[in-house]
């Protein structure tokens, strides 16, 4: 009897699959082709640029879709294994109708998945990723005659334009960083930031001693950067003595430091020190960050301290994008790793680890002080992550409204699942974008 497959996940972070199950040639050319089509009614360019994270099989998937939308008509660019930042840089910058990267972002080997990108870089949002859906459900599509054919064109030199464009950022004092010689530690994963990391460690002036950065695709743990998959990483930076350590997720969009005494300075604190280092440098009276429902309210304690403003927007980058836009925020994120600097002061639309590093081990340079000895001097807060599988999510979300709405001094927001904001605590209950399960988070604030 033919195993029953797992439904397959497609959400503002893209369709994702497991392969050998629901990750199957029709849903990759189903998808494919209704992102074609999606462009074709939309756009006069008929250029996708793609590329993808490196995980192992990524190779097969990639050739795939590459010959899908060739056979649709489009002029691809393949850009081959490179960060979702990076491809959605060539996106844009190429001027293409569209652009696709290949990745399951954190999760675990058997994963793989496709990010649809908009002109502009940004991820489609919720809306668009349902016309997507409505046009594969029908599978009518267009395979062009041979005279509109367009032959692949590949294009290797993104990740040095990539690297380029965070070292031409505008508010970044290059001199400073490269004084401090940083020594640092990489575990890249053996995927996308395998290279393209350290070679920007090595351009910033930093010793680099790389872990797990042999672009092989085959994870050494557990691909999440959180603390319980970087032992390894912790240990590597004492036997080191490096001054930090260097994770990011499979495609690169994450950043998460070890500190130097091998222990985790925590992924919410790498939003925070990136908000408190551009607040700081930017020279403007209005002072706007972005960031999700889930992520610390250090960041509100640091915003307070330069008359700063913080948004927040349902968790998916796509959502903090739109409202960074729309409030003109120079720079956001997501508490999970991702930071997001603004076009304005020289960044891009998407999270990016690479900019990330240039920000932070700026800020570290200008403090002249250990990464350990700055996590001391951050707010203090506890933030504690957890997920559960639920049959009713829905009726679980509602159960949690009707039990707190009575409940004094709590207020409640309702637009991405629930979060329940109290005075020295929150927690937020939400339907993964990206597992069949409902995440958990809880912040409590620690007195000093």
């Amino acid at each position: 009897m033919k195993k029953k497959s797992t439904p397959i996940i497609a959400s503002v972070s893209g369709v994702r699959g497991i392969l050998g199950d629901n990750l199957t040639p029709e849903n990759i050319t189903g998808f494919t082709s209704a992102f074609a089509e999606y462009c074709r009614a939309r756009y006069k360019t008929k250029t996708i640029v793609i590329g993808r994270d490196g995980r192992a099989y990524g190779d097969i998937i990639y050739s795939m879709v590459i010959s899908t939308l060739f056979l649709a008509g489009f002029k691809v660019i393949h850009i081959g294994v490179v960060p979702t930042p990076t491809v959605q840089i060539a996106t844009e910058e190429t001027e293409a109708c569209g652009g696709i990267s290949l990745s399951a972002s954190h999760n675990p080997q058997k994963w793989n998945g496709l990010k649809f990108l908009n002109p502009d870089g940004t991820f489609l949002d919720a809306e668009a990723m349902e016309e997507i859906k409505k046009i594969a459900f029908k599978k009518k599509f267009y395979y062009a005659p041979l005279k509109e054919l367009y032959p692949p064109v590949p294009d290797s030199s993104w990740s040095k334009k990539h690297i380029e464009k965070v070292l031409k950022m505008k508010i970044l004092d290059l001199k400073k960083i490269r004084k401090r010689k940083f020594k640092v530690v990489v575990d890249a994963v053996n995927s996308s930031g395998s290279l393209i990391v350290p070679e920007l460690l090595c351009r910033l002036g930093c010793e680099v001693i790389e872990l797990y950065t042999a672009p092989t695709g085959v994870f050494p743990h557990t691909p999440e950067p959180v603390p319980e998959n970087l032992t390894d990483l912790c240990q590597a930076v004492i036997k080191h003595k490096a001054d930090l350590g260097v994770a990011v997720d499979p495609d690169a969009d994450r950043l998460v430091l070890i500190t130097d005494k091998g222990e985790p300075f925590i992924e919410e604190n790498t939003i925070t020190t990136v908000i408190n280092h551009i607040f700081r440098k930017h020279k403007s009276q209005k002072l706007k960050a972005t960031v999700n429902l889930s992520t610390t309210r250090a960041v509100d304690d640091i915003a307070k301290e330069y008359k700063g403003k913080i948004f927040r927007t349902p968790v998916g980058e796509i959502n903090v994008v739109k409202a960074m836009v729309r409030n003109k925020s120079i720079c956001g994120g997501e508490g999970s790793g991702g930071v997001i600097i603004s076009p304005a002061i020289g960044g891009h639309y998407g999270r990016d680890s690479l900019f990330g590093i240039a920000v932070i081990l700026n800020e570290l340079a200008d403090a002249n002080i250990s990464l350990s000895k700055y996590k001391e001097n951050l707010p203090k807060y506890k933030i504690e992550k957890t997920k559960l599988t639920i049959k009713d999510p829905s009726k679980f979300l509602r159960d949690i409204v009707r039990n707190n709405k009575k409940v004094k001094d709590c207020k409640i927001t309702e637009i991405d699942g629930v979060k329940l904001d109290f005075k020295d605590f929150w927690v937020h209950f939400r339907k993964s974008n990206t597992e069949p399960v409902v995440r958990i988070i809880k912040e409590t604030k620690i007195e000093k």
